[in-house]
């Protein structure tokens, strides 16, 4: 079973791409990206990687941020 929290602050992005934990992002209500890792954020938008070739950016705006821990 996993957990998940939602990430809203500058510290809550910080810890999750320390911590590297995996990332879940929904736009309009549909997710659009799953199981990747944060690796750079700034103001408008946080860069994951999900594989070696497979990087995304996501405006911090338009979507939601969920980081996913395993129990």
């Amino acid at each position: 079973m996993a957990l998940y929290r939602r990430l809203l602050t500058d510290d809550d992005f910080t810890e999750a791409m320390e911590r590297q934990y995996k990332l879940r992002v929904y736009k309009d209500d549909h997710i659009v990206d799953s199981d990747g890792i944060i690796i750079r954020f700034d103001d408008t938008t946080v860069v994951s990687q999900s594989s070696v070739s497979d990087v995304a950016y996501h405006d911090r705006n338009a979507c939601e941020f969920f980081e996913i821990r395993r129990r």
